[in-house]
């Protein structure tokens, strides 16, 4: 009998660890690198020179078509999935857990794709000439190693999930160059909020209408991060490392804004104009004070965590859509938008988590000079740290806003005038047996940790 019991909307989704699969894909990894020596040499690389895992750049792997594979297949939880007509029936994707694609084909060579953010990037990078592919396409490949038995190549993706390229009309093309320039250079600082929501909504539409929505999408977050990096000189230091290895910031594993409880609802549906969909809500708890909606575009491949103030009867709302009454206080995230204002216009992102090797990545950046601040989630599937939070200045007006409300104190205006406040952090990531959920405890702790009242 159908239970009649509402779900409560924090338990929707239910991320669970998937140990079989994990073992599966990691056996199939570990023997194509023990196979091919570029893989083996470039995991070297990743590990020591960016502290990042190969596992975690595996964009798919082509296996050969047998009915002991598909039997491995089903019982690691992978499903058929159509993702381009060249693969029809022949293409297989986990839904719970994070893990690449697979792909089975004719013939006994094995496959493996890593993803890269340039291919012309990776292959200057990696001495490979000339780069594979076409530029501006929604697909790229570059061979980098092949013989009788494995292929290695690096793929660059932009709004698209299939395995075979794209073409892009030329036309189209001179309308990429010219929708990412605009991204790039879209205005942040307006009078009101409102219109700064409004001009990049049009912006956007017009981009969806030449390219399509998931190459605007991918467009659009690969200038939020750049003017993220700018303002974070962990982020500098990290992209760098990473560049050396022509990998770019492919390992991205969520984006992260801040929302005044005003915008909140305006942000959401710039999102979902995007391709987004609302995923999992996220509720730190009561003493917290604030929560997060989190939303996935599949096609670009883009995760964004958003954080709001909230109270925890607003959470069992669907308040990623309703509009959300004005406070009286501030709480974390209301009073860093107060400081910096709202992550979507002139702040920029709060912070990009990516995946690493979270020990290396750890001991590399702090013999870099980068400091890292204590852990907030420390299990075996699970590791998260910030890096020190980078401080930004902040404006007179926005001083005297606050000022004027009665959310600060005149000695605390003082200290942010002089010593600036808590912007931006480069998170570490670490995640194990493809397990795609968040500690909603650990994230409090930190949070409240970083809240700027209690940094100045």
């Amino acid at each position: 009998m159908k239970s009649t019991l509402a779900i409560h909307p924090l338990e929707e989704f239910q991320w669970r660890r998937q140990p079989a699969a994990d073992r599966f894909v990691r056996g199939l990894v570990e023997q194509f690198i023990a196979r091919n020596a570029a893989a083996g040499d470039l995991a070297t690389r990743m590990q020591s020179d960016t502290g990042t895992r190969f596992f975690d750049w595996v964009d798919h792997l082509c296996l050969q078509e047998t009915e002991e594979n598909h039997r491995l297949l089903g019982e690691a939880g992978y499903a058929q999935q159509s993702l381009d007509p060249a693969h029809a029936g022949r293409t297989f994707v986990h839904l719970e857990g994070l893990f690449p694609a697979i792909i089975l084909e004719i013939g006994p060579r094995r496959r493996l794709a890593i993803k890269v953010e340039s291919i012309a990037d990776f292959a200057a990078a990696n001495h490979l000439h000339p780069a594979g592919g076409k530029p501006l396409w929604p697909y790229r490949e570059q061979t980098i190693s092949a013989d009788d038995q494995t292929e290695f190549i690096a793929v660059e993706r932009h709004g698209y999930r299939g395995f075979h390229p794209l073409p892009t009309p030329p036309g189209q093309m001179l309308a990429v160059l010219r929708h990412i320039e605009q991204f790039r250079l879209r205005p942040r600082a307006f009078e009101q909020d409102e219109e700064g929501f409004a001009t990049t909504a049009a912006m956007i539409d017009a981009a969806i209408a030449d390219i399509g929505q998931d190459a605007a999408c991918d467009l659009f977050f690969t200038a939020e991060r750049e003017f993220w990096q700018r303002r974070n000189r962990a982020a500098q230091f990290q992209k760098a490392r990473q560049d050396r290895l022509g990998l770019g910031w492919a390992n991205h594993d969520h984006h992260t804004y801040r929302s005044s409880r005003r915008h909140f609802a305006r942000l959401i549906a710039v999102f979902e104009k995007l391709g987004f969909s609302c995923r999992e809500r996220f509720y730190a708890g009561r003493e917290a004070g604030w929560g997060a909606q989190v939303l996935e575009q599949p096609i670009a491949g883009i995760v964004i965590f958003a954080d709001v103030d909230l109270s925890p009867d607003e959470v069992v709302n669907d308040f990623a859509h309703e509009p959300l009454t004005p406070r009286e206080s501030l709480g974390t995230v209301g009073f860093w938008c107060g400081l910096h204002g709202e992550s979507f216009l002139q702040a920029g992102m709060h912070h990009l988590e990516c995946q690493f090797d979270f020990e290396s990545l750890t001991q590399q950046l702090e013999d870099g000079g980068v400091e890292m601040m204590k852990p907030f989630t420390n299990f075996p599937y699970l590791r998260q740290a910030f890096t020190e939070g980078e401080r930004w200045p902040v404006g007179e007006k926005r001083l005297v806003a606050l000022r004027s409300a009665n959310l600060i104190t005149a000695g605390q205006a003082e200290q942010f005038r002089r010593n600036g406040a808590i912007g931006s952090h480069l998170e570490n990531l670490e995640r194990n047996e493809g397990f795609k959920g968040f500690n909603q405890s650990g994230v409090s702790e930190i949070i409240a940790a970083t809240d700027p009242r209690r940094n100045v």
